[in-house]
């Protein structure tokens, strides 16, 4: 169910509140473009900007628009706090998401047996189906392949969108997990070295600006059309280097607003990004066709 080409949805803002049309619109097109899932409220829709209130909101639009689809959606509920992360979990299940991704908690930095305590918490508190977020740029930690093991074991824990970098560990994972424990790539520019070492897909931030080119090169994938794969790979990989010159989601917000499909608006702390980098931006989305 969780494979392929999966977008981390950016959360468009406009005069400083959530832009509830504007997500609407773009988790229409997103759909429409052939997208394989959905993940609001991840760290590319800037979740830890967002309130309790409006994070669950942004959850409820994406369900309602994606309802009698047939693409699914994970939606993002992880917290530093496990407390929260339960009761976002809890909303994700009422309100009918398909699945929950809980990312390894921020700022706090747990201990491996910390991360498996927290996790295991959240999935014996909520029957849903639930996806790690391993993600050590971001958080200051790193899930080690042990404890993802580990938490494999516990019910209602399927998966793992992994941003480590590490292209050992979704070999290493799939020797000791338990079978059919679904890996996804979080890092664009690697998700086909990903792949090649027994990853099911990627939850992307590339996909939020080329959701018909990502999803056309997991396409070619499953079919073994590496000549495809490879062609797509060359056109994209300019692109998923520019998206993180700056901190993300500002350079994909740009590039979003040059399609016409969202603002650029960011949330302090984060800032638009430098004309430099959109520069960058531009010159890459010509590259793969985006724009002329």
């Amino acid at each position: 169910m969780f494979t392929g080409s999966l977008v981390a949805l950016i959360t468009p803002f406009k005069n400083g509140s959530v832009d509830e049309k504007g997500f609407e619109k773009f988790v229409a097109w997103q759909i429409a473009e052939g997208t394989d899932g959905l993940v609001p409220c991840g760290t590319t829709g800037e979740s830890p900007t967002l309130s309790m209130e409006e994070h669950k909101r942004v959850i409820d639009i994406c369900i309602q628009t994606a309802k009698g689809t047939g693409v699914p959606v994970i939606a993002g509920t992880g917290s530093n706090s496990t407390e929260e992360a339960i009761e976002l979990t809890r909303h994700a299940k009422q309100a009918g998401a398909d699945a929950a991704m809980l990312v390894v908690p921020y700022y706090n930095k747990p201990t491996q047996e910390g991360l498996f305590q927290h996790f295991k918490a959240v999935a014996e508190a909520v029957d849903i189906p639930i996806l790690l977020y391993n993600v050590p740029p971001r958080t200051g930690g790193d899930m080690q392949v042990e404890t993802v093991v580990r938490l494999s074991q516990v019910q209602n824990i399927i998966g793992i969108k992994d941003a480590s970098y590490d292209m050992a560990r979704p070999t290493l994972t799939k020797l000791k997990a338990k079978k059919g424990f679904i890996q996804l790539s979080g890092e664009d520019a690697s998700a086909v070295g990903f792949l090649a070492q027994g990853g099911d897909g990627c939850i992307s931030v590339t996909a939020n600006i080329a959701p018909r080119l990502c999803g056309d090169m997991h396409d070619a994938w499953k079919k073994r059309d590496l000549d495809k794969v490879f062609e797509l790979q060359d056109r994209l990989m300019p692109l998923h280097k520019a998206l993180f010159v700056e901190t993300s989601p500002g350079p994909v917000k740009y590039g979003a607003e040059l399609l016409g499909q969202s603002g650029a608006k960011m949330r302090l702390p984060l800032v638009e990004c430098t004309e430099a980098t959109k520069k960058q931006v531009r010159e890459a989305m010509v590259h793969a066709g985006l724009i002329n």
